[in-house]
């Protein structure tokens, strides 16, 4: 074992950073043996420098992150602090700098992975991101190293701890959306503002990165068909629970049928509850892959929380010290594939339609006449009513996005359809 220490800089203490420099600390013996020398805690940058934090040396506190960075003895810089800026710029002034980088930045990955990785490249050195996507599980690593030699056709997963539990307790116990929400933040699972957990704009940036890596395709944030689930409600689940299904808020990457493009999206819908997706309990994560070698895989553990993020983190932190000792780097950015991301429209599901309508003889033919004029195949319809209202539940056959809003949008002009109580995709079977 060498006797110099591989030094780290640590860009933000709170939650995650906090637990990074606990478990440095406590298992820095083994760290040592397992990367084949000493890693030292060189400096911590933080924005507020009187915090007391625990079990850090006040001394290697510093609020000038720049100058951090810029030290040019700093092997590994650990970005914890998210969001764009100033994260991408002390990122880029890193590498500049001879240090590699261990991000735990989602948004900053999704948004723009391609410059990183191509700065880290200019360098010759490396980017990790395990912890970016699904926390302690080990996701990014089997897609982009165990699975090289695979050809991954879908991904589909729940990768928001804040949206499935929301999700799974008002399936079990029949709660709306806000008083699932309410006990959500009550326990500590939602922010005070949860907007990018519950819109899908947390789930979206971990589709970017993951649809980018599992087809060698450079996919953005931007790319990323995105809708919430707010709009939810306990009727959405007594329709699923009728057809042996439940909900949840899937990212979904896929390959078409032909290869030649692929789709990203992050939205609710209807899962069989014989797919292992529907199991998925309160704030857990599980993404399945499905490969045509492999065939299909799920990865299934804690998504969010300190100590499964820092597990993640400290994954990279072994793997990008051991590169460093070795004198050189792991995967970078595999974008030869280079295929066209495909827009919503053309993507092909199954749907789950629920109208309110006239109570009177005619109603669903009109209904049926609609589908058929825009290509939509109907599987089952389900009509209920009294009093001159009624209800009326169609589920269709595969067809795609855009004709399906098509014929939304021709059946909400019909005088007979008073309104388009929820529109919801049907997948996983």
């Amino acid at each position: 074992m060498r006797t110099r220490p591989l030094k780290v800089a640590l860009l933000g203490c709170g939650v995650v950073g906090s637990e990074v420099a606990r478990i440095m600390t406590t298992h820095a013996a083994d760290l040592a043996a397992r990367i084949g020398a000493p890693v030292e805690l060189a400096g911590v940058a933080v924005r507020r420098p009187d915090k007391v934090r625990e079990g850090i040396d006040p001394a290697l506190v510093t609020t000038d992150a720049t100058a951090l960075v810029k030290r040019g003895d700093i092997d590994v810089v650990v970005e914890v602090i998210g969001g764009i800026e100033p994260a991408r710029t002390l990122i880029t002034t890193a590498f500049a700098h001879g240090a590699s980088v261990v991000s735990a930045n989602k948004a900053l990955i999704a948004q723009d992975g391609a410059a990183l990785h191509a700065a880290a490249d200019e360098h010759g050195k490396d980017l990790y991101y395990e912890a970016a996507v699904a926390g302690a599980i080990p996701l990014i690593r089997p897609l982009r190293e165990s699975l090289a030699g695979d050809k991954v056709n879908r991904v589909l997963g729940i990768v928001n701890g804040t949206t499935n539990f929301i999700l799974d307790a008002m399936d079990s116990t029949g709660a709306g959306y806000q008083e699932a929400l309410d006990e959500a933040t009550a326990l500590g699972y939602a922010e005070a503002d949860p907007t990018a957990d519950v819109e899908g704009f947390d789930a979206a940036a971990k589709a970017a990165i993951l649809a980018g890596i599992a087809f060698h395709t450079r996919v953005r944030l931007d790319d990323v068909y995105r809708e919430g689930m707010t709009e939810v409600t306990a009727a959405d689940f007594a329709s699923a629970k009728e057809m042996g299904c439940t909900i949840k808020l899937l990212a979904i990457c896929e390959r078409a049928a032909d290869g030649g493009s692929v789709t990203a999206r992050v939205h609710p819908a209807m899962i069989p509850l014989s797919h292992p997706l529907a199991n998925v309990r309160e704030a857990y994560n599980a993404v399945f892959v499905e490969s045509e070698a492999a065939g299909q895989l799920m990865f299934y553990g804690p998504g969010a929380g300190g100590s499964p993020t820092a597990s993640a983190v400290l994954g990279d932190l072994v793997a990008v010290c051991r590169n460093r000792i070795g004198g050189a780097t792991g995967p970078g950015e595999s974008a030869y594939a280079a295929l066209p991301v495909s827009p919503m429209g053309d993507v092909v599901t199954r749907y789950h339609i629920s109208l309110d309508v006239a109570d009177k003889p005619g109603v669903l033919a009109q209904v049926a006449t609609v589908f058929a004029e825009h290509g939509v195949s109907i599987d089952t319809v389900r009509q209920s009513g009294k009093d001159g209202e009624a209800s009326l539940v169609v589920v269709t056959h595969r067809a795609s996005d855009a004709a399906l809003g098509g014929t939304v949008e021709a059946l909400r002009k019909l005088d007979t359809v008073r309104g388009v109580a929820s529109i919801m995709r049907v997948e996983g079977e």
